[in-house]
């Protein structure tokens, strides 16, 4: 054990002093994505990227089997970082799923963190509503330096009764110089993500240039297929629906759509319907302890869950039962995610205020991109890991925590895959890196 310690003490004083003068040498942006699933649009920002930024290497940071509004991925996070890959992506590595669960605010921490800690990234793309950095630096800026006017502003909002996202921007309203010119900024997914993304920069002095760029195609949240650059959720609206692969054929490129194909009614689709059961289950026989250990539960939400736990029937219409005027759909959700993957409020902090990442999890790169793997392997301040086994060798018991919670989320994904689709469950442990 005390080899072990020394071992790992070592490493980690050589990675942070090498990884202190290498960039430059190569120009390396990251993307944060949850690609569910890899579309049209996405394949745009990969090309955008390499040319706002110049990079050499796209490294992707990539949401896990459970996505950020709480659900399970339309298909695993194998088969996106694929398309993630043959999309344009050079490196695809896994958020943990405690951040990529959670709210934009530990999304970001967690994605940033990660990028980060590589050593090599210099920059950061992302899409955006609004298409101007100045405008999304200024808000985040002042979100980041959180005065105790705005803190004082923004917890009278919160007591009158409103969700944090109203909350926040009528804060910000009484107390940002200029905020009626970005009053619209903050009611736009894309641009708030984009906020947590630069506020995590600018509090933890990272050395990472954001970049964004406009947004191309339908809006975010359109349930409509447009005519070949549709939003995911237009796109898996039209799955849950019509059942119908090709009605989406034009929306994604050709190598996402011979994937999706061929895991069709095999392991994929995926929608939040099919965790109903196991959501119902959890919920049920928690029921006389309350949820509040877990992230983001209050005692109010836990007596609410708790009453209406045996009348869950279908996943979205609970969702929408437990809504209130100060707690939105969105968190609900996620709150369910929580109480299944057992992502606790105390473990979560723990993680936030001892170094946030702890390790990269490799899901998949291409051939090509080996400079970017060595380059990596010499200037990560955190362990890279390409097999699941070498986990314990090399993390100390916090990052073993969380990182044994990537697995078992994955265990439960397949067990949804399992029970819609039949074929067996997939060991995490078994599961190879993608290579392209």
């Amino acid at each position: 054990m005390y080899y072990f310690e020394i071992s790992v003490i070592i490493f980690y004083i050589k990675q942070a002093s090498a990884c202190m003068s290498f960039r430059g040498k190569m120009k390396v942006t990251g993307i944060v994505a949850e690609y569910n699933p890899f579309h049209n649009g996405h394949e745009h920002q990969i090309k955008k990227a390499r040319e706002i930024t110049g990079a050499d290497f796209i490294v992707v940071v990539l949401s896990g089997n459970f996505m950020q509004r709480g659900v399970p991925a339309i298909i695993d996070k194998y088969e996106r970082a694929r398309m993630a890959l043959m999309g344009g992506a050079d490196l695809v590595i896994e958020i943990p799923t405690c951040y990529a669960t959670a709210s934009a605010e530990y999304y970001s921490a967690g994605a940033l963190s990660t990028l980060e800690n590589l050593g090599v990234v210099d920059s950061l793309c992302f899409g955006s509503e609004c298409g101007d950095i100045d405008i999304l630096s200024n808000v985040a800026a002042t979100l980041a330096s959180e005065s105790s006017e705005y803190k004082e502003v923004l917890k009278q909002k919160l007591k009158a009764g409103n969700s944090f996202p109203v909350a926040r921007s009528q804060a910000l309203s009484q107390t940002m110089n200029g905020f009626s010119a970005y009053s619209n900024v903050l009611g736009s997914p894309n641009n708030i993500l984009g906020i947590e993304y630069i506020k995590s920069i600018i509090r933890r002095g990272y050395k990472i240039k954001p970049y964004t760029h406009m947004r191309i195609g339908s809006d975010y949240h359109s349930y409509r297929l447009s005519e070949n650059v549709s939003s995911a959720i237009a796109i898996r609206e039209s799955l849950s629906l019509q059942d119908d692969l090709t009605r989406i054929k034009a929306q994604v490129p050709m190598t996402t759509y011979e994937i999706l194909e061929k895991h069709f009614h095999k392991i994929f689709p995926i929608f939040a319907v099919d965790f109903t059961s196991l959501i119902k289950f959890k919920l049920i026989r928690e029921q006389k302890k309350g949820y509040t250990r877990y992230l983001d539960v209050t005692g109010d939400l836990s007596d609410r869950l708790a009453k209406g736990s045996f009348m869950m029937e279908e996943y979205e219409e609970f969702c929408n039962a437990m809504k209130t005027k100060d707690v939105t759909y969105a968190r609900i959700s996620r709150i369910l995610c929580h109480i299944l993957l057992d992502v606790f409020a105390d473990e979560v902090s723990e993680y936030m205020d001892n170094g946030i990442s702890y390790y990269a999890r490799v899901l998949g790169f291409k051939e090509s991109s080996k400079e970017l793997l060595t380059a990596i392997k010499k200037n990560t301040s955190i362990p890279m890991i390409t097999k699941v086994s070498e986990a314990k060798n090399v993390l100390y018991p916090l990052g073993m925590r969380m990182f044994e919670q990537d697995i078992y989320a994955s265990h439960v994904y397949e067990c949804l895959v399992d029970a819609k689709y039949g074929g067996g469950l997939f060991d995490e442990y078994r599961r190879e890196v993608v290579k392209v």
